[in-house]
């Protein structure tokens, strides 16, 4: 990777202010530069064999649904690459890559104080209709409330521990001295708050990264990259770009907050017709319906997959559309604003976007609220939304932009740290 990015830095060409002839490349983040090469290499003759090294990790999203109550030992398991691995410039193991294997262990959850078990082994690639046998485990499960062992095998949760489950334990300690009143409690708390389950369950669509275990020696695919126009008018498409707002303000106090990551050329349709292809969902409003729910999932560790996101304003304007992808638990979530932008970029509508990712959750004396906790490598999520968008096949054309002016280092209304390149994505929708 180190020799990539030394390759990068020499060879790729960003769009800036004095951008007239030249073709832009992404760079930037390893995921995003990846995906833009595609800009140089998309007419790339066939290479000979290429080793992947021992640790690679493969980004996956299951097509078949696996649980731990469900599945069976040696029940087929098939997922597809979302996101392309790239080494010497060439696209060795392209997106959209099926990924084939088995259930290797399964353990249901025997109680409330006990963690099921799943244990998945992809083990062959199906590359250009070739099969390729590969060895590998499982990393990470993305926006998952399991854990992830060192041998790969993935870890339901203690329902014991959740609040759900802690305020159960109560209400049976009431029990054992006021029966009467234990029986109201259990009533009461049924009414509002379901009993966590312990059981793990994934369906398709579910996203993960599992590691080569092994090097692997693949033979690349001809013409394996995504197939992008060149950006038209990049001097204009520059000019645009510096001179939009870069940092958003929280609604309620307000404080500076995220920084605008992405832009997108294209109507409203195309942009609802992408992300929903990509698997996002779009965000409830906040309300008090919507802040029970948030407070339900919170306390059955379970998802919320149209949970409201807090109001930020961009030039004073909130948010026109909001997206967001989870798995199974509130606490971790892919999401963005959208605002749409005054005037337009050769006739169609342009919309500035800050993309973060949840990776935790707190309770806020201040706002008196449950808050997130976000990654500060805010180029990691940028480099998420292109290459979702990217497996869509609805992008068009695709560039990274210079920002002189955003800073490296700044935090969020939450005092969360935000590090980045400075850089905007801006893809062309079709």
């Amino acid at each position: 990777m180190d020799l990539f990015r030394s390759w990068l830095k020499s060879r790729s060409r960003r769009l800036t202010r004095a951008a007239r002839q030249r073709p832009p490349v992404l760079a930037g983040s390893s995921r995003v530069a990846a995906v833009a090469l595609a800009l140089v290499f998309a007419a790339a003759p066939p290479v000979p064999a290429v080793t992947v090294a021992a640790g690679t990790p493969l980004e996956l999203r299951l097509k078949s649904k696996v649980s731990s109550n469900a599945s069976r030992p040696k029940d087929p398991v098939e997922a597809v690459v979302i996101a392309p691995v790239v080494i010497g410039g060439r696209f060795v193991i392209p997106a959209g890559t099926v990924v084939r294997g088995t259930v290797k262990e399964v353990k249901p959850c025997p109680g409330p104080t006990e963690q099921a078990v799943l244990w998945l082994d992809f083990s062959e690639l199906d590359l250009g209709g070739k099969k390729v046998k590969l060895a590998s485990q499982v990393a990470d499960v993305d926006n998952a409330r399991e854990s992830v062992s060192d041998a790969g095998r993935i870890l339901g949760i203690l329902a014991s521990q959740t609040i759900s489950g802690r305020i159960d334990a109560g209400v049976k300690s009431v029990g054992e001295r006021f029966s009467g009143l234990a029986s109201v409690l259990e009533a009461a708390k049924s009414s509002m708050i379901k009993g966590a389950e312990g059981d793990i369950s994934y369906e398709p669509g579910v996203e993960m990264t599992v590691k080569l275990t092994t090097p692997l020696d693949v033979e690349p695919p001809a013409n394996a990259a995504p197939r992008l126009e060149p950006v038209p008018d990049e001097a204009a498409l520059a000019d645009l770009v510096i001179k939009q707002p870069f940092q958003t303000t929280a609604q309620n106090p307000p404080k500076p907050s995220d920084i605008t990551n992405l832009m997108y050329i294209g109507s409203e349709d195309e942009l609802r017709k992408a992300f929903e292809a990509a698997g996002w969902s779009t965000a409830a409003a906040l309300s008090a319906q919507s802040k029970m729910e948030t407070f339900r999932a919170v306390a059955e560790l379970r998802g919320y997959k149209e949970a409201p996101v807090s109001i930020l304003l961009l030039d004073g304007q909130p948010p026109d559309l909001v997206y967001e992808k989870q798995n199974n638990t509130f606490a971790m979530r892919h999401h963005l604003r959208i605002w749409k932008r005054p005037g337009t970029f050769r006739g169609r509508p342009v919309w500035v976007c800050a993309a973060t990712h949840d990776t935790g959750i707190d309770f806020s004396q201040e706002n008196r609220t449950f808050i997130h906790k976000i990654d500060p490598e805010i180029d990691r999520e940028r480099a998420k939304v292109v290459n979702d968008l990217l497996f869509t096949g609805l992008v068009s054309s695709l560039a990274l932009a210079d920002r002189p002016l955003v800073p490296r280092e700044s935090q969020n209304a939450t005092g969360d740290k935000l590090i980045t390149d400075g850089r905007m994505a801006v893809l062309l929708l079709k």
